[in-house]
């Protein structure tokens, strides 16, 4: 690994970052194509009850969500022995066929297995580019490595979701995701050439990968994940009403906040990144804190187009930037168990989405209007917060333990040495 070239290394984390994007596409686009779906696939619903076809064409959405959760462990478990680029290959061909099939089943029913199909390898493809990623950028960056594999899915929602959505409605939702499957082609096409050969864990078991799930440690860290961007989840998944009905913008300047909030993710992540490599829980703490502030100004401000927009952006950039602190964080956790503890972080993700768009829909439909999700989001700040301190105490505990074990066996070795 250190024979390769600066050039071959950035060419490399490029591949990586490729598949990144597909999957960014892939996740959100279904959000600006569901009406299409609807009538499309839903067409006596659609006639009869507009607004229940959209709800029910929500589906291909928690679907996607669901093979994700499924997906990462599994996935994780019984395939970190292989070599991590043929497992990288497989992994984007089962991203180009799944979405492929996405776009050509004849039925609603069947549209939805292929979402979960298509899912099913999110988040072992992130974990096991992460851990590529982490290599190549070599010791003390693995923060950073995780942040430019992740830059793709952010990049995506800046550039790839916008453009895919808006061939979504003027060639029909098929061709969006047929697009999305050409992305995942040619990300193929890219790890293939450009990533180096990487061997898996020889000694890597599903017991040995599954036996992280008994560190708490690991267990905190994934409901600081989940819990932290539910609270994200409140706010993104409901852009377009806060622009309409808060803002009293034009639907037209939709994509626009859309787009706000994607560059926060982006510059918000690779920040992130640095900020893991010089201590992830350190970066946790602070991070929530700026998230938390970043919340109230959206909250307080959103009436005003400055307002949204400005606080659109430091909502997603402070997100965005937990996730690398995070990711980082599993991955020192976790002993041997590497490649789950990758993984298993984007389910923990998907879990907080559908968490956070949950709990937003019940405040706007118990008529707290649409900045109520906002206040959630910061609201759900605080068990995020004390799920990362007691993630904290708990390794301080096992350290000092560590510690009074080894001074125990020291004093016991001694007397015999003298």
């Amino acid at each position: 690994m250190n024979t390769l070239s600066p050039a071959r290394v950035r060419l490399a984390l490029l591949a990586l970052a490729l598949g990144g994007f597909g999957i960014g596409a892939t996740e959100f686009v279904a959000m600006g194509v569901l009406p299409e779906i609807a009538r499309d696939l839903l067409p006596a619903l659609a006639q009869a009850d507009p607004e229940a076809a959209i709800a029910q064409a929500g589906w291909v959405i928690s679907a996607y969500a669901a093979g994700v959760v499924v997906g990462a462990p599994t996935i994780a478990m019984f395939a970190a022995r292989l070599p991590r680029k043929r497992l990288l290959l497989a992994l984007a061909t089962a991203f180009t066929v799944g979405t492929i099939l996405s776009a050509v089943a004849p039925t609603f029913e069947l549209v939805v297995v292929a979402r979960f199909v298509a899912a099913l390898p999110h988040g072992a493809y992130f974990g096991i580019a992460a851990l590529v990623a982490s290599s190549l950028m070599g010791p003390g960056k693995r923060g950073q490595g995780v942040a430019l594999v992740l830059s793709g899915l952010t990049i995506s929602n800046v550039i790839g979701v916008p453009a895919i959505t808006f061939l979504g409605q003027v060639a029909g939702w098929r061709a969006a995701y047929l697009a999305v499957a050409a992305t995942f082609a040619i990300a193929l096409l890219a790890i293939a050439l450009a990533v180096p050969s990487q061997p898996g864990d020889p000694h890597a078991t599903p017991r040995r990968e599954l036996s992280a799930f008994a560190r708490p440690a690991l267990w905190f860290a994934l409901l600081t994940g989940a819990i932290g961007f539910g609270g994200f989840f409140a706010v993104y998944s409901y852009v377009a009403p806060l622009t309409t009905e808060v803002a009293l913008l034009p639907a037209n300047l939709v994509p626009l906040a859309l787009v706000v909030t994607g560059l926060g993710m982006t510059i918000g992540n690779l920040i992130g990144g640095r900020l893991a490599d010089r201590g992830p829980m350190k970066a946790v703490f602070v991070l929530f804190g700026v998230m938390a502030a970043s919340l109230a100004l959206l909250a307080l401000t959103a009436w005003s187009t400055p307002g949204l927009f400005v606080g659109l952006f430091a909502v997603g950039a402070a997100a965005s930037a937990i996730s690398p602190a995070i990711q980082t964080r599993l991955m020192d956790v976790a002993g041997d168990s590497q490649t789950i503890a990758a993984a298993v972080n984007h389910s923990a993700l998907n879990l907080g989405n559908s968490l956070g768009a949950y709990l937003g829909g019940v405040v706007i439909a118990a008529g707290l209007g649409y900045v109520a999700p906002i206040w959630l989001g910061l609201l759900l700040c605080v068990p995020g917060v004390l799920f990362a301190l007691l993630g904290a105490l708990v390794t301080r505990g096992e350290v000092r333990r560590a510690r009074r074990a080894a001074v125990e066996d020291d004093e016991t070795v001694a007397p015999l040495g003298a």
